[in-house]
Order: structure tokens, then C-alpha cells, then sequence
């Protein structure tokens, strides 16, 4: 038999053996096409990141047009801050979706099984102790952002303290999340994420709107429609994912399983927080420059997180993509969905430069009202400085999920190192140059970016990656 027929009949028999432990959604990504997977995979994640995104920037529209801009200024402030608390304990999640997909691409669904029952203690004991300690220490955080409006101050606080009852919800829905995607399923996902989004919608119009209810009606509606995905999403996966039907002997407290999701998740959470702490830090230099350039800044930021929507949903996929094939054995096919992802961050990247950078002016308008007329025309201006770069950003994902997918996690702290000292060192040095000033606060970003995706591009190439898998093949 020639060697392309050992292959296909390979694949037929996996396809076959598939077809016994599959569900609904669920997909083998270890045979087929890499590129249909992958887009197929980042389709709905893609939506969902968009119906997430629904969170900051309809909080940021009713903020800005309802309440005002120091309100505005108030919420954006916290971002960072929201974005370590949630790091440290979703992290985790991340690396057991990797551990999940090496044992599912592995086909030994007895440990898919005792992993997932697992993950739920690790998990929830980490969000419920971040949980804690972002309420009781968030007053102190704000105060290190330096934040100099007393009415600004005060509102930060209201609204970190408010989200930081949210942490374990978040936390509930990634574990689901991160396991579902890793069986191959990003479509049940987006639905409860759709559901959150309309939640969160409805609700903050009815806080801010009819009840008067400021930054705290904000932040609260982000809470209840948090946990509405949350338990929606586990319900599901009880009632419907046969992965999720554990055994009594496979609930039991495993060693091994939780060293290897503490070895996976730990750098993850530590890259998200050192990352995290560096935008924390980059925000405390913003603030410097006030309330006009902190209001712009926050426009920028979420029209950032916007952008980053299609590069983050293509690094999810590989991630769970590598995860599988990691798993299987099948290193060539891992290395064929790195070139195809970065040719579709290219072509995303061309899309979205003249959009963003012609455009950004109307995209900014939407966020404040007239009378905001500086804060709006600063934010268009600094879109202008940051979307030439958004090549680079896309190319910190698709290295860096590869890499992750395959379990060399370990690199996840290094990564965070890389963004954490570039905004520490770019930021503070490039808005004392005269000509730049504030302006340096958006040419960091755009220069974090570039220096992170070179030192990921130089890890995947370095191919240390092949042998860090967490299952025997």
C-alpha cells in the first residue's frame, strides 16, 4: 500500500472510531482540511468575542452619553484592573482546555472526563479567592492609577468593587467555555454569549436609564448577565455533552491532573496578569495627562478591543486545533495550521488598516456626545498611530497560540514579560519626547505589539514546542 493510502485509510479508521464518542458540535480536528477547521472554529468565536465586546462598549456608550465623561473616564480606568482580576483566575481555564483537547485528540476520554471534573476545583477555588481580594484591595489599586478627580476616584472604585462579584461567574463560563472548545464545539459558546450580551443591553439601559442607578447600574447589569452565562452554560453541558456524565470514581481529586492544569494554566494566568499590571501601569502615565486624554484613551481601548476580535478568535481556534493534533502525534499538521492562520491575520490585518485608519473619526464619534468635541478628535488621531500595527498584534496570537496548544505554556510567562516591560520602559520614555507627549501613550502600544510578535515568531521557529506535549502519544 502506498504511503498516501496509509494516510487516508488512517484517517478513515479515526473518522470511524470518531463517530462512537462524538456529540453534538462536537469536532475531531485531527483530520480534514486545517484551514476549513480553523475558520469554521473562529466563525463563531469570532461572534461571540463580538457580542462580548458588547460588555465595555455598551457600558462605554450609556457611560458616555448618559452619565458624562468623567464617568466614562471612571469605567475605561478600570479596565486593566478588571482584566487582571479576570486573568488570574479564567487563566487557568485556558491551560485545562489545553490538557482537555491533548487527552480528546489522544481518543483516552476516561482522563478528557477525570480532567473536566477536576478543573471545576481549580477552577472555582481560584476565582473565589480572586473574588475576595480584588473587592477588599481594589480602593488601594485605583489610588496606584493615580486617579486625581475625587468624583472620578469614586466611581472606579464602585464599579471595580461591583465586577470583582462577577469573577466567579466569569470564571464558571470560561471552564465551560475553554472544555467545550476544546471537544472541537465554538458554537454553543456564542449562544450563551449572546444571551449575557442581550442581558447586559437591556439591563444597563434600564439602571442608567429609568432608575437613575450611575456607574453602579453599569457595573451591576455586567455582573447578573456574567452569571446568566454562566449557569446557562453549565446546565447545557450536563444535560448534553456526554464528557460532562462523570463517573463517582472520575470526580475524585486527582494529583496528577491538577499539577499538570496548575503546570498549564499558572503561566497563562501569570502572562494575562503581568500583561494586565502593564496596561495598569501605561493607564497610571494616561491618567497624568487628565480627564481629556483619559476619556480618549478609553475610546481607543475599546475600539482596540474590537480590532483584536478576529486575531483572538483565530488564536483560539489554533489553540484548540494544536491541542488535538498535539495530542494525535500529528506535528506536520500543527505546523500547516500555523502558516494558513498567519496568512488569514494578513489578510484580516489589510482589512482592517484602512477601515480603522480612515474611519476612526466616526467610530470615535459614537462613544461621547458633541460638547466632547477634544477627547473625540484626540482618539481619531491616536487610531491613526496605533492601526499600522495591527499586523503585529495579530501576529502575537497565532505563535502564541500554537505554542500554548501544544503545551508549551512556560513561554505564556516570558510573553507577559516581553508586553509587561514594553509598556513599562516605551511608555513613561516616549511621553517625555517633547514632540510626541501624550501622543507616546499610543506609539507604545503600537511598539508593545511589534516586539512581541518578533519574540513569539522566534520561539514557534525555534521549534521547542514539538516535545512539550502533556499526554503520551
Amino acid at each position: 500500500m502506498e504511503v498516501s493510502q496509509k494516510i487516508k485509510s488512517g484517517e478513515h479508521f479515526r473518522e470511524n472510531a470518531f463517530e462512537g464518542r462524538k456529540g453534538k458540535n462536537i469536532t475531531d480536528m485531527t483530520v480534514g482540511s486545517p484551514t476549513k477547521h480553523i475558520l469554521v472554529f473562529a466563525l463563531p468565536l469570532f461572534l461571540g468575542n463580538l457580542f462580548q465586546q458588547l460588555y465595555n462598549m455598551v457600558d462605554s456608550l450609556v457611560v458616555g452619553n448618559f452619565i458624562d465623561g468623567d464617568a466614562l473616564a471612571a469605567v475605561g480606568s478600570c479596565g486593566s484592573m478588571n482584566f487582571l482580576f479576570f486573568s488570574l483566575s479564567s487563566g487557568i481555564a485556558i491551560g485545562i482546555g489545553v490538557i482537555v483537547s491533548q487527552y480528546f485528540g489522544a481518543q483516552d476520554d476516561v482522563n478528557v472526563r477525570r480532567t473536566i471534573a477536576n478543573s471545576f476545583y481549580v477552577v472555582m477555588g481560584a476565582a473565589i479567592v480572586v473574588s475576595l481580594l480584588g473587592y477588599f484591595f481594589s480602593p488601594y489599586l485605583v489610588k496606584l492609577l493615580q486617579v486625581k478627580n475625587p468624583a472620578t476616584y469614586t466611581s472606579a472604585v464602585t464599579y471595580i468593587q461591583t465586577t470583582c462579584l462577577g469573577i466567579v461567574g466569569v470564571a464558571l463560563y470560561n471552564n465551560v467555555s475553554a472544555i467545550l472548545r476544546a471537544l472541537g464545539d465554538s458554537k454553543t459558546p456564542l449562544y450563551f454569549l449572546i444571551l449575557s450580551s442581550i442581558v447586559n443591553v437591556v439591563l444597563d439601559l434600564v439602571f442608567v436609564i429609568c432608575f437613575g442607578m450611575g456607574v453602579f447600574g453599569v457595573a451591576l447589569a455586567t455582573v447578573i448577565s456574567q452569571y446568566a452565562s454562566a449557569f446557562s452554560s453549565l446546565i447545557y453541558a450536563l444535560l448534553k455533552v456526554s464528557y460532562f456524565n462523570i463517573r463517582r470514581e472520575e470526580r475524585k481529586l486527582c494529583g496528577d491532573i491538577i499539577r499538570k492544569s496548575i503546570k498549564a494554566g499558572i503561566p497563562i494566568a501569570l502572562q494575562n496578569s503581568m500583561i494586565a499590571i502593564s496596561c495598569m501601569a501605561l493607564q497610571g502615565v494616561v491618567n497624568t495627562f487628565g480627564e481629556k486624554v483619559m476619556t480618549a484613551y478609553t475610546i481607543t481601548g475599546r475600539i482596540e478591543q474590537l480590532v483584536q476580535q478576529p486575531y483572538s478568535s483565530l488564536g483560539t481556534a489554533l489553540t484548540s486545533y494544536s491541542g488535538q493534533n498535539m495530542g494525535a502525534g500529528k506535528i506536520d499538521r500543527v505546523k500547516k495550521g500555523f502558516r494558513r492562520s498567519a496568512l488569514m491575520c494578513l489578510i484580516f490585518s489589510l482589512i482592517m488598516l484602512p477601515l480603522f485608519y480612515f474611519f476612526g473619526r466616526n467610530i470615535a464619534d459614537l462613544f461621547l456626545r458633541d460638547d466632547e468635541v477634544e477627547s473625540i478628535n484626540i482618539a481619531a488621531a491616536a487610531i491613526r498611530i496605533t492601526s499600522p500595527a495591527y499586523f503585529g498584534l495579530g501576529m502575537i496570537y497565532v505563535p502564541r497560540a500554537v505554542l500554548n496548544g501544544c503545551g508549551d505554556t512556560r513561554f505564556a510567562m516570558l510573553n507577559g514579560v516581553t508586553e509587561f516591560v514594553c509598556r513599562i520602559l516605551y511608555g513613561p520614555l516616549l511621553t517625555m519626547i517633547p514632540v510626541l507627549g501624550y501622543w507616546g501613550i499610543w506609539v507604545t502600544s503600537a511598539a508593545t505589539w511589534i516586539t512581541t510578535a518578533i519574540v513569539c515568531c522566534i520561539r514557534y521557529f525555534r521549534g521547542r514546542w514539538k516535545t512539550k506535549s502533556f499526554v503520551s502519544t
